[in-house]
């Protein structure tokens, strides 16, 4: 991979999602969908890490980075804050009928809306979301728009038409290498997301964020949204965490562990079941 600066014609999109601040009171609507107009959201951390990675690529080949996002008209501070951090151009999804969409009519969507921009030579998005954990969108897009994606991407470089990555994968990584266009989705272990300024903050300001509808993408509406979505969601409940603290002691750290051990065993835990039998 080459170190030293060459400006190259690249277009990247970054795909930008807000997700509930887990420090906050999440309602949730009696469909099972969350309400995110009236939840204070932030920008998915994995995300972040993907405008960290387009921001790089700018600063060091020239590149035009546009960044994409589907939600509530209150999404907008999303993509503010990326215009913020050194994004170009912000594009915002916003319509009523999109509720309740899942991770493929979001993809649907999202590809339309890069279809609409026209040329693009990189896709970026985050390996995964806060909110939902499927993994499914980036692929997803890639697979609408029909070209090659590597996922779970900790650092990437480009190499005239071509792109190598390092992907992370059960036990180690490998390094791919494949053809532009293509899409990286983008873990949280290299890009270490910067913090805004205030000059940043001064030229997100005067900066417009487009807004498009349904109407403007030529989409589908059978697709998209709840009624559109062939994931339905059964049943969410809040998950209750109940904690007991017990103190147990004893005059020596081994009389401590017998005490630990036999409250454990008392509890109807047990250990070494499963490991004499191989599984």
């Amino acid at each position: 991979m080459r170190d030293m600066r060459e400006e190259i014609d690249v277009n990247i999109i970054v795909l930008v999602k807000q997700v509930p601040d887990p420090r906050e009171y999440v309602r949730i609507r009696e469909d099972g969908t969350l309400d995110r107009e009236k939840t204070r959201s932030v920008i998915n951390p994995c995300d972040r890490c993907a405008i960290e990675a387009a921001i790089l690529i700018k600063g060091k080949y020239g590149a035009k980075v546009t960044a994409i996002s589907m939600g509530p008209l209150k999404a907008e501070d999303a993509l503010r804050e990326a215009l913020a951090i050194g994004i170009d151009e912000a594009i915002l999804i916003s319509d009523r009928r999109l509720r309740g969409s899942d991770t493929l009519a979001t993809a649907y969507v999202l590809h339309r809306a890069i279809v609409k921009i026209g040329h693009c030579d990189l896709i970026l998005c985050g390996a995964e979301t806060m909110d939902g954990g499927t993994a499914q969108v980036g692929p997803e897009v890639a697979e609408y728009i029909g070209i090659p994606q590597i996922t779970y991407v900790e650092e990437f470089d480009i190499e005239g038409n071509f792109l190598e990555a390092r992907r992370a994968v059960e036990g180690g990584f490998e390094r791919l290498r494949t053809r532009l266009p293509a899409l990286l989705t983008i873990t949280s272990r290299t890009y270490k997301p910067r913090n805004t300024d205030f000059s940043g903050i001064l030229k997100a300001m005067r900066m417009s964020v487009v807004t498009w509808s349904l109407d403007d993408l030529e989409v589908d509406v059978s697709k998209v949204g709840l009624a559109g979505s062939p994931t339905k969601i059964m049943k969410i409940e809040r998950s209750v965490n109940k904690k007991n603290n017990r103190l147990i002691g004893g005059k020596t750290a081994d009389e401590a562990v017998d005490a630990l051990l036999n409250e454990i065993f008392e509890d109807g835990i047990k250990f070494g079941d499963r490991c004499g039998k191989g599984e």
